[in-house]
């Protein structure tokens, strides 16, 4: 075995180990509203992502390795932030927080719970939250 099929063996495993997330995508700026009076019955997670930033794309993959989906007490979007930058435009003036890139919100009663953005996103502490 060479050293590039031990590396092709170490991606195959990691895309095992993914779950799979029940995301929404969130693509329409009407959705906001749904998703603030959804938050009245269930916590929303927001997960903003860049495709076009490696960091972004390493949050989203841990993140998504973390999230307990069996267990899971939230509706869960993505947001691809690239294509839809109005929606993020919007939530940062909506929930009044500052627009990071990966960032997570978590809304809960209407209310920001938690938001946290690049390394700092963690699946584990939005369950707790949540």
């Amino acid at each position: 075995m060479g050293i590039f099929d031990r590396f092709k063996s170490q991606r195959d495993i990691a895309k095992k180990e993914l779950k799979n997330v029940p995301w929404q995508e969130l693509n329409k700026l009407d959705q906001l509203n749904e998703i603030k009076n959804n938050s009245k019955e269930r916590p929303q997670v927001l997960f903003k992502h860049s495709t076009r930033c490696s960091i972004s794309s390493m949050a989203l993959s841990r993140f998504e390795r973390e999230y307990d989906v069996e267990d899971s007490k939230a509706d869960i979007y993505y947001l691809d932030l690239i294509v839809h930058r109005d929606i993020s435009n919007a939530i940062a003036e909506e929930f009044n927080v500052q627009h990071q890139s990966p960032q997570v919100i978590v809304l809960k009663d209407n209310e920001v719970v938690y938001t946290a953005s690049h390394n700092a996103i963690s699946a584990k502490e939005i369950e707790v939250t949540i």
